[in-house]
């Protein structure tokens, strides 16, 4: 795969993944009730993420609500929306750094060393967001699983499990990682440093005076 093709690769990957991250943090399935146990309750489901919980109804009918306070939410939570948001930021960086460092865009193309620079530096931009999402959601589902086997007085199925957020989470982690890695293969080989280096330092070796030579001998009494 050539270097082009490695960098648009790594791009469409590393964008999807912070698409998918982004629908992540909106969507409130980051647990839902479960549904184990015997005497199995279907009327309500429940559904709580980042930003809302929401009831849906056997009829079809859904109800959320936003969380009131910041401060009375669970700390799990609010290390979770926190990461997200980090990650979110540093996506849309990796967004606009990518692009300007990619080869199939003529921006700064009369410096390729600076250019792929860029890339590598929207590389580096989008694999923090892939850990920060990564550890957001992979948090967030330990304390799920610990709240769903403690000892616990409520019936299996009035506890919470995973929910389809956590999973596109996961994706979007792995899709930003592996993108972000993609980019950062960008580096110029150290061939290329050179005959740069080389290319911008020969005007400037062709532009120095002549040494001139006197052509007067030089006695040896001077040398004393």
């Amino acid at each position: 795969m050539g270097g082009g093709a490695r960098q648009l690769a790594g791009y469409l990957a590393a964008l999807g993944g912070w698409a998918a991250a982004l629908a992540a943090a909106v969507l409130p399935h980051w647990r839902q009730s479960s549904y184990a146990g015997d005497a199995i309750i279907t009327a309500v489901g429940l559904h709580q993420g980042l930003w809302m919980t929401c009831a849906a109804q056997s009829t079809g009918q859904v109800q959320c609500r936003l969380h009131d306070s910041l401060f009375s939410l669970s700390v799990h939570i609010q290390i979770s929306r926190a990461l997200m948001v980090i990650s979110l930021l540093l996506g849309f960086f990796g967004i606009i750094v990518s692009v300007v460092g990619m080869k199939c865009t003529k921006v700064g193309e009369e410096d390729p060393v600076t250019k792929s620079r860029f890339a590598v530096a929207g590389g580096i931009f989008f694999i923090l967001s892939g850990l920060c999402t990564l550890i957001a959601v992979s948090y967030y589902a330990t304390q799920v699983a610990r709240e769903f086997f403690d000892k616990n007085p409520l019936p299996i199925n009035a506890r919470y499990e995973f929910g389809s957020a956590l999973f596109i989470g996961w994706g979007a982690a792995s899709l930003s990682l592996l993108g972000g890695s993609l980019l950062c293969c960008s580096c110029p080989a150290k061939e290329q440093r050179g005959q740069q280096y080389y290319r911008h330092s020969q005007p400037s070796t062709a532009r120095e005076p002549p040494v001139k030579m006197s052509s007067s001998p030089i006695r040896g009494e001077q040398c004393l």
